[in-house]
């Protein structure tokens, strides 16, 4: 008889409780200071636009069963109106706005520290890599969480296409600059293209994940169209949205949160409950769509696979 063992991270997840209301709170008194100069950023986004998906083919993609978790996909439609996106504002509600966003055409170029620097298109990149779907938790710094069904490929396999250096040590990921359509971007407050980092050995990780589809369908705008990061041990504001440039470098990159309040928002930002936030507790977590509250796990429930990449680094302050 076969016995399958479970693993630690095949467990529950958690969601809604808004750290926005500090940081919409900081944002009010800037926009407040700044006056009339903002009155631009603050008129309605372009039209949504009309536009072919990406490799709608590809989609929906083998389910990989090594990525479960042991209660049902968050609902599609929760997923994908309860998000975060600031360069189209710091509200739950910005999947209207985000349908602004051109996906075509989406040039993404790899390069620093690589054999030969590229620059594809999006969807020519996405037809190179092995698409599969994978259900993982995700969870926000803001204390809930949701359960999502990705389709995309590994991040490892895009740093094997780059053939990195032997002197990189870090993955540089950029997002879109579009502050015609992406209103967000217009607050000069934000440190604005969104940058996040990853070192090489996170990025090599099997869970290391470039999401371009979801619930079996090519990624939606709202959602970080046409590729976003997604890595469930740390905390969502890592799993860059829309990203535009991989950039192998030597020197650690400094991300969007952490140039704007590095105390609170880390490079690393690996999920903890022991940890708080400055502001409010991690020990729980709210589920998007139940509104059950259960208790947060260590690196989100994937302790066994990741917590030896951070073996040796004491005095780093790996969960914030």
């Amino acid at each position: 008889m076969l016995v399958r063992s479970r693993r630690a991270w095949e467990l529950p997840e958690s969601e809604v409780t808004p750290e926005g209301v500090y940081l919409r709170r900081r944002e009010l008194l800037a926009g407040l200071a700044a006056g009339p100069a903002l009155l631009a950023a603050a008129c309605g986004p372009a039209s949504a636009v009309e536009e072919e998906p990406i490799a709608p083919e590809l989609y929906p993609a083998p389910r990989n069963d090594t990525y479960q978790v042991d209660r049902p996909p968050t609902a599609e439609k929760d997923a994908t109106t309860y998000n975060n996106f600031y360069e189209f504002g710091s509200h739950k509600q910005i999947w209207k706005d985000a349908q602004a966003l051109r996906l075509r055409p989406w040039a993404v170029t790899i390069d620093g520290l690589v054999e030969q620097p590229m620059t594809l298109d999006a969807e020519e990149l996405i037809r190179k890599m092995p698409i599969e779907e994978r259900v993982y938790r995700l969870r926000c710094v803001e204390a809930w969480s949701m359960t999502v069904p990705w389709s995309g490929f590994p991040l490892r396999a895009l740093i094997d296409l780059a053939r990195p250096l032997g002197d990189a040590k870090y993955l540089k990921m950029t997002t879109f600059m579009a502050p015609d359509v992406a209103f967000g971007q217009k607050q000069p407050w934000y440190p604005w293209p969104y940058v996040e980092g990853l070192t090489l050995a996170e990025a090599r990780h099997d869970l290391a994940f470039i999401a371009t589809g979801i619930y079996g369908k090519p990624l939606p705008r709202q959602n970080g169209a046409p590729l976003r990061l997604a890595v469930p041990w740390k905390y969502g504001f890592k799993s860059i949205k829309s990203i535009v440039r991989f950039e192998l470098a030597v020197e650690r990159p400094k991300s969007f949160w952490e140039i704007i309040q590095g105390g609170e928002y880390g490079f690393w930002a690996n999920v903890n409950p022991e940890v708080p936030h400055p502001r409010w507790s991690q020990a729980t977590e709210k589920v998007l769509g139940s509104g059950d509250v259960v208790p947060t796990l260590l690196y989100n429930g994937y302790a066994a696979e990741v917590a030896s990449l951070y073996e040796g680094l004491d005095g780093e302050s790996l969960f914030m």
